[in-house]
């Protein structure tokens, strides 16, 4: 299963993650959340991790 983390720190908030996986990440105060996890096989997480422009999202596979 692949997991995707994202790095608040280093989130910008633009939302192009929410983009390619709305059923996985979603804007919440200004920073992207994983908000289903069970969800990261409908979708192409790793895509939203490749065009996060600040590198905020890792994607491990557990």
């Amino acid at each position: 299963m692949l997991k995707p983390v994202v790095d608040w720190d280093t989130c910008v908030g633009c939302g192009a993650c929410t983009e390619v996986c709305p059923e996985v990440f979603q804007l919440k105060d200004d920073k992207a959340w994983v908000v289903g996890l069970e969800k990261c096989n409908t979708c192409n997480c790793q895509e939203a991790a490749d065009i996060c422009p600040v590198q905020a999202i890792t994607v491990t596979e557990e």
